[in-house]
């Protein structure tokens, strides 16, 4: 069993005989259960016992009870206490507001509140430009979701989306140092969606949509964009498929092919499908078969939904049709947004010589990239624990940072192209290789140049 990310990470506080080889037993027993211990840490140590902390990491919630019930079963260790590291670090949330004035004397207080701060709203109200300057809105973005489409999660209310879109702020502040606020609305109605986005819209710089289900989230984008003055971004359609378009630019220099010359399947015809399809189109691509559930969509399909339809417009010059293995038999590329395990490692086979496959549904892909990685010459996925990360936080970021600073009040299809190019240009041809064709989200040039690159200036 493999042991992987640090989201089912645990701590074990441990009461053992006092002899310190029991440790290393400890240590032993999770490494063959398939557990990777990160850290032991001797808190006390007394005649008659030791308490132990010891931090393991495993591959699902099973596992982590599974490492429990090993280690208790060790002759002269009790299993005191079981901490979930993730729970823990959500306790309180995970995002605070903080002052940025000082707020100590009487004289603070007159000019940063009453009777001082009438004169700046009455400032706004006879120049209202000046309101992206003289308050947080020229710095603020709102994450704004239903709950309808939360991670790999589906319809799970705008509660339980809450911490997910404090994670959203939190990655706002600490790549972009942007200020941004969870917005969870306890309704799904696109009417009422769209009117209270519009009615808190004068307090921010932009609006970050986020995990909205489709065909819904195209609707409310389309409404809001054609309402408000700001900048409106779905995260889940476009910051995706600007990390798309700059990865597999980087995967085809690795394999020598052109975007205009190469056959490209995109398994998927939801938000993030339709997205990346139309940016692949935009970039230059000229061969796209969408499939779904029921097949590759084509024109002549006249069963096909209003949204699909006008997909499958744009896509598909030959007509193909078929299901998934029947369209990748000699495509060059293909995308996966949909559902786990629906290809086959062998359907890798029958595509062309130097395949590309993104398997990018989470949180269990398309297919295991490890075993396409056999059969591929470029593999990326959107887990942490292989490499080519596909990873939004690439792009959103730097997306709205540009945005901001150039006070744009709506977002292009080129600033989307310019973004995933520079996305792209962060990997140097000394560093580009199958293993990695996008840079970490860590990068510190990144978000940099992405906002360089959206609001058309020199970084």
């Amino acid at each position: 069993m493999a042991a992987t990310a640090s989201s089912y990470s645990i701590t074990m506080r441990l009461h053992t005989a006092p002899d310190h080889g029991v440790v290393g037993t400890v240590a032993t027993t999770i490494a063959e259960g398939g557990g990777v211990v990160t850290a032991i840490d001797v808190t006390e140590s007394r005649h008659d016992r030791l308490v132990v902390d010891v931090t393991c990491s495993a591959s699902d919630e099973g596992h982590s009870k599974e490492l429990v019930a090993k280690v208790e079963g060790l002759d002269g260790v009790v299993v005191h206490k079981v901490s979930d590291r993730t729970f823990l670090l959500h306790i309180g949330g995970k995002i605070s507001v903080e002052s940025k004035v000082p707020l100590r004397t009487r004289d603070d207080l007159s000019m940063a509140y009453t009777p001082g701060v009438g004169r700046v709203s009455m400032a706004i109200h006879d120049n209202p430009e000046d309101v992206r300057r003289l308050t947080i809105k020229g710095n603020s973005v709102a994450v704004v979701t239903d709950g309808s489409a939360v991670l790999g999660l589906g319809n799970i209310g705008p509660g339980a989306a809450l911490p997910v879109m404090e994670g959203k702020a939190a990655l706002f502040k600490r790549f972009a140092d942007i200020d941004a606020w969870p917005i969870c609305l306890a309704t799904q109605d696109t009417d009422e969606i769209v009117r209270a986005v519009e009615m808190i819209a004068p307090g921010f710089g932009g609006i970050n949509l986020e995990d909205i289900a489709a065909p819904r989230c195209f609707e409310i984008e389309r409404r809001l964009r054609e309402s408000l003055d700001i900048p409106v971004f779905h995260d889940d359609q476009h910051g995706t498929a600007i990390v798309v378009l700059a990865a597999l630019t980087n995967a085809l220099r690795c394999v020598k092919k052109s975007l205009g010359d190469v056959r490209i399947v995109v398994s998927g015809a939801g938000a993030a499908g339709t997205a990346i399809v139309t940016l692949l189109l935009a970039a230059g691509a000229g061969d796209v078969v969408v499939v779904d559930r029921e097949g590759a969509l084509s024109a002549d399909d006249a069963t096909l939904s209003p949204a699909h339809l006008e997909l499958a417009a744009a896509t598909n010059p030959r007509r193909a049709t078929g299901g998934l293995h029947d369209v990748l038999v000699d495509a060059d590329v293909f995308i996966g947004v949909s559902a786990p395990g629906i290809l086959a490692p062998e359907w890798i086979d029958d595509m062309a010589d130097d395949a590309i496959v993104f398997a990018l549904a989470n949180p269990d892909p398309e297919v295991d990239p490890a075993e396409a990685g056999k059969r591929a010459a470029v593999v990326a996925s959107g887990r942490s624990d292989y490499p080519n990360q596909i990873n939004n936080v690439l792009a959103f970021p730097g997306v709205f940072r540009g945005l901001l600073d150039a006070r744009a009040d709506h977002v292009t299809t080129d600033m989307l192209l310019r973004a995933a190019e520079a996305i792209a240009l962060v990997v140097t041809d000394e560093e580009l290789n199958a293993s990695f064709i996008i840079p970490s989200v860590f990068h510190p040039d990144v978000a940099k140049k992405v906002a360089a690159a959206i609001s058309h200036q020199e970084s």
